[in-house]
């Protein structure tokens, strides 16, 4: 697996490897890597020719500082996992490596019109325009073919498709389902912060998330919600939001829809914020 910390020399590597006619796959992550980066990493590698991972905790999409210097650093050992995953080419950049102009510089502004303001937007302000600001740049040094991101992230995902349609970048999204530990917590970096008794806990998003789907076309959509987030405060949880959207553009709904349909948690447990959804 190659290493590059500078943006110019790996898009000079990546223009060769282009030219030889080989079609480029992007798993972007912040590390800490887990079982759910690395599903991604081997689609990408049965689907295109080269596999790109880029490994970098983004300071723009943070809103508070302390989970910023908080979240985990492990790259010593996404290294291996990557290498073991089948990675051909790993970014590995500093901040000042992004952010030449500096972090707290003139942006980009994107309008990613309600998408940007529904659940995570509501309750995390300007951190879906740091994912935009980081995405392009990085999309448009690596300039894939085909972008691999997972359905855990589903607001997420929605933006970043919303960005290529503004950007015009001509990149195929891959969204690719949520891996789930054997209790069905959803993977995620974070995880590895909650300690043994909160991890024990942790499940109950999941749990509750599942309920909430097995009865989606039983019970009232406002008794559904309500009897998650009770679950969830009982068992010490701070709810930012339980809803059930159109999985189409996340619009909230008030009762079933024809089409698909998802169900969206984010709850605070201690320190550590975790968020799951689940199709229907």
């Amino acid at each position: 697996m190659y290493l590059f910390k500078q943006r110019a020399a790996l898009r000079d590597f990546l223009e060769q490897e282009k030219k030889a006619g080989k079609r480029v796959g992007f798993v972007p992550t912040m590390g800490a890597l887990h079982e759910g980066h690395l599903s991604l990493v081997r689609d990408a590698k049965e689907q295109t020719d080269l596999v790109v991972c880029s490994i970098f905790v983004n300071p723009t999409q943070f809103n508070d500082p302390k989970d910023f210097e908080k979240y985990p650093v492990t790259i010593n050992e996404d290294i291996q996992k990557l290498t073991g995953a089948g990675a051909d080419v790993l970014f590995l950049p500093a901040v000042t490596e992004m952010y030449p102009e500096g972090v707290n510089a003139q942006h980009p502004a994107y309008d990613f019109g309600y998408l940007e303001t529904a659940l995570e937007g509501a309750h995390r302000p300007n951190h879906f325009q740091g994912v935009g600001i980081i995405v392009h740049k990085l999309l448009d040094i690596v300039s894939p073919t085909d972008l691999f991101m997972g359905q855990k992230d589903f607001q997420q995902c929605m933006i970043i498709k919303r960005l290529l349609e503004i950007t015009g970048i001509p990149c195929v999204l891959h969204i690719r389902p949520t891996l789930r530990e054997a209790d069905g917590l959803a993977m995620s970096s974070r995880n590895m912060r909650l300690s043994a008794e909160e991890r024990k806990t942790a499940v109950q998003v999941s749990r509750s998330l599942k309920t909430l789907v097995r009865n989606i076309r039983l019970q009232p959509f406002g008794e559904l919600k309500e009897t998650a987030r009770n679950e969830l405060k009982n068992a010490g949880f701070l709810v930012d939001y339980i809803e059930i959207a159109d999985a189409g553009n996340l619009q909230l709904l008030s009762g079933p829809i024809p089409g698909p349909m998802v169900a969206l948690a984010a709850a605070k447990l201690g320190e550590i914020r975790l968020i799951d959804n689940m199709l229907v």
